[in-house]
């Protein structure tokens, strides 16, 4: 503690959040290393309450960065190069070859990013000034546009496709919301399972994007239904997290969309204004889940693009499809139902009653 500089109260809790050292265990060099680096901080003005966010953030980002880099040097590296039939000890021996190769270049990779990432975050930082010019009151309160989306029916899918198939269209999905995120200039906070978390300073970039990841999804050939809530509001930031009634706003909002639907609170409807190529559908005030009193909601309606056919929705798995892609089709009760494949097709047939009726999307 002598060669550090800190109150032991004070090391007690950096070492807490940032997980340094091992139970009944000396710190090692690195540790008084780091420990060090955060004194210098704390004397450079940075409060203890700002550092042990900080630490904590840096623990828990860069802890989920390792974990990437071994379980997928795991599965694309160690586990194709023993299905070639190595030798127990030639797997080894080229595995820690082609391990060694790679080390050297995760630090310079992760620098490139974090100084990519930091000069975003700068530029950012311009606009939390201008909000604090205008009076915002408590430190680390910050005005966001925050948005929820997700997929309508990937539980449904999941269960039928099985995990493999599930995991094509999460990553086709993730692929498609980080495209619009950075054309509107978004951050993606979060992702749980097939819901992403977005924030936004602007409103109408909210907005935007939300109709942008439905338009990328409506134009795949199979591809589940998106839905999408959005609330605009003080926010609060926490241990890298954005925090908040309005933050709970936004997912209730998200989970009261219907397939295709954008959902807006007044507040963003108002602060958005004119959004092109799409009207504000009021709804009247509506009561959501968790939230005293009832909200008044706006759907988001977007043209539709010339030659634009319906869609068909397998009434199974929930996946939409355009026309000409269903792997097979059946005539039951006087009505045409379409499957996305085979599986779905043999669920429906065992038990129709489960299912219901009609295959026909009206797209909104």
């Amino acid at each position: 503690m002598k060669r550090i500089g800190l109150e032991v109260g004070v090391l007690e809790r950096l070492v807490e959040a940032a997980r340094v050292g091992e139970a009944d265990q000396p710190l090692s060099a690195d540790d008084v290393q780091l420990l060090r680096g955060a004194k210098v901080m704390l004397d450079s003005g940075l409060p203890e309450e700002a550092l042990v966010q900080l630490l904590r953030v840096y623990a828990d980002a860069l802890s989920r960065v390792a974990e990437a880099e071994s379980r997928l040097f795991h599965f694309y590296v160690h586990e194709r190069l023993r299905a070639q039939g190595l030798s127990s000890a030639d797997l080894m021996r080229v595995t820690d070859e082609a391990r060694k190769r790679m080390l050297p270049l995760v630090e310079p990779t992760l620098l490139y990013f974090h100084r990519k990432g930091f000069a975003r975050a700068v530029e950012d930082d311009a606009l939390l000034h201008l909000q604090e010019d205008a009076g915002l009151p408590a430190p680390g309160q910050l005005k966001l546009a925050v948005a929820f989306v997700d997929l309508a029916s990937f539980t449904p899918l999941a269960e039928v496709m099985g995990d493999e198939s599930a995991a094509r269209v999460l990553a086709r999905f993730s692929q498609l919301v980080h495209d619009a995120v950075g054309r509107c200039d978004g951050r993606i906070v979060k992702q749980i399972g097939d819901a992403f978390m977005l924030v936004f300073f602007d409103a109408r970039a909210a907005v935007t994007c939300a109709l942008d990841i439905e338009r990328r999804a409506r134009a795949e050939p199979q591809f589940p239904a998106v839905r999408s809530g959005v609330q605009s509001g003080d926010v609060l930031y926490r241990g890298g997290e954005y925090v908040g009634a309005n933050v709970n706003i936004a997912a209730r909002v998200a989970a009261a969309a219907q397939r295709h639907q954008v959902l807006v609170t007044a507040a963003v409807k108002d602060e958005a204004g004119a959004v092109p190529g799409a009207e504000f559908v009021p709804l009247g005030r509506v009561a959501l889940k968790g939230i005293a009193e009832e909200l008044e909601l706006f759907a988001v309606a977007a043209e539709c693009p010339e030659g634009e056919s319906q869609r068909l929705v397998d009434p199974v798995c929930g996946i939409e499809l355009q026309p000409g892609t269903a792997a097979a089709r059946l005539a039951w009760e006087g009505e045409e139902r379409f499957f996305c494949c085979r599986t779905c097709l043999h669920r429906f047939v065992e038990a129709p009653e489960r299912y219901r009726s009609g295959s026909v999307s009206a797209g909104s």
